[in-house]
């Protein structure tokens, strides 16, 4: 569908162009983005069924751990299908406010990702450095409050990215050159002036990003410490193997989400498919590791997984 101009505050529907450039390669592209989707649903619900099913598992770091799968979920969710819709059945348009809404979930989403870690990280604090006070600090109905803190802080700071390109006025065309309807992208359409709507967007990322991994800098500082104090190397690697898992997700959300920001501001130079592939990558990667990570290195729950299978096969 070609483009068009328009002379109303909003085009009623969106182009999505998929990933420009690269539009004869997109059923190949959808075999491992689509690959990646399905290991992260199915290694989400299952963490989320073995905590449910597993009493044992009934403790904070498990909850955060069913707090990041759903927040996996509703990310990869949220642009997977259309996604998909453009690759396989050259299905472009999205109605305006179906746009929006893609771009508050997965900002929103996100950014609780983001406060889940730091809560994760807190958990990891509290149990190495100060362990017999950990069921008293970690309680149930803390827990609860930390989760509704890390929930309404997103939904609340996201909020206003909609509402901002929604005021825009006069987009001078419909075509959004991207698989999903990024805040920039958008935005970018406007015959006005944005700098607004860009300056928020860029301050919220960098908000939230600076503040959760300075937070957790000074947690994982305060394990090292209390690490180092330990009498033997034996517990120095017990103990290390019990963040191993949190700090490799870590650095699987933090690392792609910087570069994705970052390039999409500031690289002017970097080729249009290029910005639009590692976007992508930043929200299917993370979720797709996220139970692999723990499964793997976390013994209660590879544990139950072999359990699991185990009496499957017997």
């Amino acid at each position: 569908m070609a483009a068009s101009n328009w002379t109303t505050p909003h085009p009623s529907t969106f182009i999505l162009l998929g990933i420009p450039g690269l539009e004869t390669a997109h059923v190949w592209i959808s075999i491992p983005f689509c690959t990646m989707y399905a290991i992260a649903i199915f290694g989400n619900f299952t963490i989320l069924c073995i905590v449910k099913t597993e009493p044992s598992l009934h403790r904070p770091m498990y909850y955060f751990l069913c707090m990041l799968a759903v927040s996996d979920v509703v990310v990869s969710t949220s642009i997977l299908p259309k996604m998909l819709s453009i690759f396989w059945f050259n299905s472009r348009e999205i109605d305006f406010g179906a746009c929006l809404t893609q771009m508050y979930f997965i900002a929103c989403f996100s950014s609780m990702e983001s406060g889940i870690l730091v809560a994760l990280a807190f958990d990891r604090y509290v149990a190495i450095c100060n362990p017999l006070r950990h069921s008293t600090i970690l309680t149930n109905p803390m827990v609860a409050k930390i989760g509704l803190t890390v929930v309404l802080r997103s939904s609340i700071l996201v909020l206003p990215n909609p509402f901002l390109a929604r005021r825009c006025p006069y987009y001078r065309t419909n075509v959004i050159p991207h698989t999903y309807c990024d805040h920039i992208s958008m935005v970018k359409l406007a015959c006005a002036d944005i700098s607004a709507s860009n300056y928020y967007g860029l301050s919220l990322a960098l908000f939230i990003t600076g503040l959760d991994v300075f937070f957790i800098t000074v947690s994982y500082t305060q394990i090292l410490r209390a690490i180092l104090g330990l009498p033997s190397k034996d517990t120095w690697l017990k103990t290390f193997g019990t963040c191993g898992s949190h700090l490799c997700v870590i650095l699987a959300f933090y690392i792609p989400a910087l570069f994705s920001i970052l390039t999409q501001r500031f690289g002017h130079n970097v080729p249009l498919h290029f910005h639009v592939l590692s976007a992508n990558m930043y929200l299917l990667v993370s979720p797709m590791l996220n139970p692999i990570i723990y499964g793997l290195r976390t013994k209660q729950i590879r544990d139950r997984l072999l359990r699991l299978f185990t009496h499957k096969g017997t």
